[in-house]
Formats: structure tokens, sequence, C-alpha cells
């Protein structure tokens, strides 16, 4: 990809709506997801909040912030018994465990079963009652807390642009949305499931997923998408993480170069956080003697 001057292009043709900065620990979409589904467990009375999640999860490092923060016992399923005896070597597990969060690691079989009654049963006979959160935090609550994203000074933007892990996010950009505006989803892993899985959360058709710039599925980088986020971020000084946005804007750089979008249009690009990860990411980018990210937050 050719498309260079990324500051210029950022303050004459985009805008990058800094959702990444909304809170230090649970910051971004996830601060967005867990705010009603913590308001609905205390409504409930429950005082433990299950979720799950791999090695590197966002998911996990804001579930257990938000734990910390709101007086919460929390439990992450991790999947991958290999990671018992590497907590403190992880980044993220190791963030987790730091705010308070309990692990129970099962093996990748044993995870695929994480949403069957009889492993949910299990968790419950194990840590008592729980509030329940999805992998990823993706429900009905999270969507809702993500419409509170758009407000009226985003009213005016042609195009929204965001990253795509589990569809809650985009889900509620969609749901509010205006009607003139279109939301483009760059899901990060493979896969046409999340079609489907948007649907069951929005009756609205102005979106589109585009699946050109998941690098090889999630967690997948290549050199070219670290010397874009390090050019990126020499030039403009805004981290972007190598799992979602990273991709995104990677994805929206690239439109912009072959003409997709209408001249004179107004893009939003939402930056939806993850920034804990690249830790995780240079670590494994080092084994491999590979080059890494220039930047850590």
């Amino acid at each position: 990809m050719k498309v260079k001057n990324y500051k210029s292009v950022i303050q004459n043709r985009l805008i990058l709506l800094p959702e990444y900065k909304n809170h230090p620990f649970i910051s971004g979409n996830k601060l967005r997801k867990l705010k009603y589904n913590v308001l609905k467990a205390k409504d409930m009375g429950l005082k433990t909040i299950v979720t799950f999640g791999g090695a590197f999860s966002n998911h996990i490092a804001a579930t257990a912030a938000a734990g910390k923060e709101y007086g919460f016992k929390t439990i992450g399923v991790i999947r991958g018994e290999e990671l018992v005896s590497k907590i403190d070597e992880n980044p993220t597990l190791a963030f987790a465990k730091d705010l308070g969060m309990q692990f129970k690691f099962v093996s990748r079989s044993a995870y695929r079963e994480k949403s069957s009654e009889l492993f949910l049963n299990q968790l419950e006979q194990e840590f008592g009652a729980f509030y329940l959160l999805p992998e990823g935090g993706t429900n009905e609550l999270a969507v809702k807390g993500c419409e509170e994203i758009l407000c009226d000074s985003t009213k005016d933007f042609d195009f929204i642009c965001v990253p795509v892990g589990t569809g809650g996010t985009i889900s509620g950009l969609i749901n509010a949305s205006e009607p003139r505006q279109t939301i483009l989803g760059f899901p990060a892993l493979k896969g046409e499931f999340l079609q489907n899985d948007i649907t069951t959360f929005v009756t609205k058709t102005n979106w589109k997923l585009i699946h050109d710039y998941h690098f090889g599925g999630y967690a997948k980088v290549n050199y070219e998408l670290i010397q874009f986020l390090n050019s990126f971020y020499e030039e403009t000084q805004i981290p972007l993480d190598p799992i979602y946005t990273g991709k995104m804007v990677y994805g929206v750089y690239d439109l912009l170069e072959k003409g997709y979008f209408p001249e004179n249009s107004k893009i939003l690009l939402v930056h939806t956080g993850g920034l804990q990860g690249i830790k995780g990411m240079n670590q494994k980018l080092k084994k491999k003697g590979s080059t890494t990210i220039n930047y850590e937050v």
C-alpha cells in the first residue's frame, strides 16, 4: 500500500474517534460493553462475574479491571491448559491476576463446550451463583452500551468504520446510526458467520462487512501490517493495536487509495482500544525474530 502522510489524511479526510481514551484500563468498546452488564449484575445481587477468553484477551483484562473497580469477584475461564504455569509470563493474564481475577484453565475441546448447560452447571457448582458474560462480552446489554458511542457530533459522517470481533460493537453503531450513514465493519478473523451474528441484534441494512483485511485470521499479522502500525504512530502519535483497530485503519487507507469512498465523503474511524494486547504480540514477534511494534501502552 502506497498511502503515506497519515497525519494529513486524518486531519483532512478522516476523523478518528479515540474510544481508547475513555478509561485507563476498561478502555474502548469494552467499557461500553460492560456498562449495562455490570449494572444488571448489581441489580441481580450477584457478586461474581464469570467470563471466557484466550491468553491475550482484551475482554479478560477489561473484565478483571471492572471487577476491581466495581467490587465483583471475577473468574476467567481461559482457553489452553498449558497456560497454567505461564501466567506471570503473559502480560494480559498477569495484569488480570494482579486485579484479583481467578482463572480456570480448560482444554481447547472443553472450551468449545463453554456455552453448554453441563459446562455452565459445573461452573456454578465450583464458583457458586454468578453473572455470565459471553466470550468477547457481546450480548444485548453490550450492544446497548455500544449504541452510546455515537452522538450528535457523529451525525454528519457519511461512513463509520469499526473493527469487528464478536459483532457487538458494530451492532450498537448500526442501531444508533442515521439512515443515510453507512457502517463499515472490518472483521479481525476469517469467516462469514459474523453476518448472521450481527443480524440477531440489528434490523437496519445500512452496513457492510469488508473481509479483505484480516491478514490471515484472528491474531495473525505480517511485516506489512507491523510496518504500517509503526509508520502511522511515527507520523500521528496515535497507537493502534495489531488485532483489531490496526487492521481496520490499514483497510480504510487501502480503500482510500483505491477510490472506494466517494469524493468529499466524511469518514469516522472508531478506535476501539485493545492496546493492552501489544505487549503480548511483541512477545510473540520477538520469539519469531520478527519486526516488532515500536510502542507499547
